[in-house]
């Protein structure tokens, strides 16, 4: 968004840095685009004011966002005698006074360039970032780890080195994370659902499958007015649309769980609370791809990691194979991470122990590819190099001994 539309954010570092160089009265511009426009707009003004009279005045025109208070402090710190003023959207009045009339104004409290104007302006979308963490409410995603490193980077402090320290901070900012990759996946188990993995794919099957009843009792989403396209159109990774997927993937997968926690029939219009309940379980607990657990729990310890064995492929009579072939050989089968470890050898990762069972028994007798448990000591580079090294320092070790232990004639 802040690419897009120029929408600013800053984490507390970020904000601590800006309000010092307010308070210093030192401004220094960081984006090169942004500088190009002040050294535009310093030049025009540079121009205008030698032949311009007290009180006249001039406008710069096509500022966006940030870049008007920018404009406003560098021009004011640079020359003594101009005083700017916004004008509308992307406009800036720029008037010549004399020192006295220039003091005069900036002890105004109407003054738009105030230490706290622009902290509120520079911070943008942080605004809506700290009503998301003051509001303590449940915050949704779906498959949130990424977006969950995002938020505390960009709009609180940049990643700490500590696992647990990253787990701490996201806890106490969002008390209550509920990701539906979680629940779903659980879902997926629980009930004969086709197997699906992204927020789409998993929102067609909740509202098109029968095991998700279609009664009076399960909640109807009513979209706003200004998005009810979405009715119609599919729009994803647009942030509105993806956000009604989730917030429909959530309700819809809750009262299923709800319907099925109970033999008796649901009472209509269930509240939030009810399906808080049956997701208690989920809570906290975000999905983790690629891991020895399936998800992070943010409130508690996690669940101990259980990793498949790495495994490695090694390719005979096959020239010129590369990482990508290597994944397209074995995506009909199942899907691993590909590693190149050598010119003829690559690291195969799963999370899944049968996806490790599959391979190893399907592989077995391949003319090009021998697939085997990956083992540190056997197939690492660097202990492979370091045996070599060993054996020829050894080999010379032993010529030398022997060259240099034969009897010398004495006369």
């Amino acid at each position: 968004q802040f690419l897009k539309d120029g929408i600013p954010y800053m984490n507390e570092a970020q904000e601590k840095i800006l309000s010092q160089q307010l308070l210093g009265g030192s401004w220094k511009v960081s984006s090169a685009l942004d500088r190009d426009v002040l050294k535009k707009a310093i030049d025009e003004v540079t121009c205008w004011i030698a032949a311009a009279e007290e009180e006249e005045t001039m406008i710069l025109q096509d500022l966006s966002g940030y870049q008007m208070f920018e404009v406003q402090l560098v021009l004011r710190q640079a020359l003594q005698n101009v005083w700017t003023q916004p004008l509308g959207d992307k406009k800036v009045m720029v008037k010549k006074v004399s020192p006295q009339h220039r003091q005069l104004l900036e002890n105004s409290p109407y003054d738009c360039c105030q230490k706290e104007l622009i902290l509120l302006s520079a911070r943008g979308f942080t605004n809506v970032f700290q009503t998301l963490v003051e509001a303590k409410k449940p915050l949704v995603g779906h498959n949130m780890l990424m977006d969950l490193m995002h938020l505390h980077d960009k709009f609180y402090k940049p990643l700490p080195e500590s696992y647990e320290e990253f787990k701490r901070n996201i806890h106490n900012l969002f008390p209550v994370l509920i990701d539906t990759k979680t629940v779903t996946k659980s879902i997926w188990k629980k009930c004969p659902f086709p197997r699906v993995s992204n927020l789409l794919e998993v929102y067609a099957v909740l509202c098109s499958s029968n095991l998700n009843p279609k009664d009076p009792t399960c909640p109807v989403i009513a979209l706003a007015s200004d998005c009810s396209r979405y009715a119609e159109k599919k729009s994803p990774h647009e942030a509105g649309y993806d956000a009604f997927l989730c917030g429909s993937v959530l309700l819809k997968s809750a009262h299923l769980l709800l319907c099925r926690s109970t033999d008796d029939a649901v009472e209509a219009d269930p509240s939030f609370s009810q399906y808080l309940t049956v997701l208690a379980e989920y809570l906290n607990k975000v999905n983790f791809i690629r891991g020895g657990v399936s998800s992070i729990n943010f409130s508690g310890e996690d669940a101990p990691c259980q990793h498949p064995p790495l495994l490695v492929v090694h390719v005979r009579g096959w020239p010129g194979l590369n990482e990508r072939q290597i994944y397209q050989e074995f995506k009909a089968l199942c899907r691993f991470d590909v590693r190149r470890l050598s010119k003829n050898q690559f690291i195969l990762l799963s999370n899944k122990f049968k996806h490790v069972r599959c391979v190893l028994r399907d592989y077995k007798h391949h003319p090009h590819l021998r697939v085997s448990v990956y083992r540190h000591w056997r197939h690492s580079p660097c202990v492979n190099c370091l045996l070599q090294v060993s054996g020829i320092v050894a080999l010379w070790s032993l010529l030398a001994f022997v060259l240099g232990g034969a009897p010398c004639c004495s006369f």
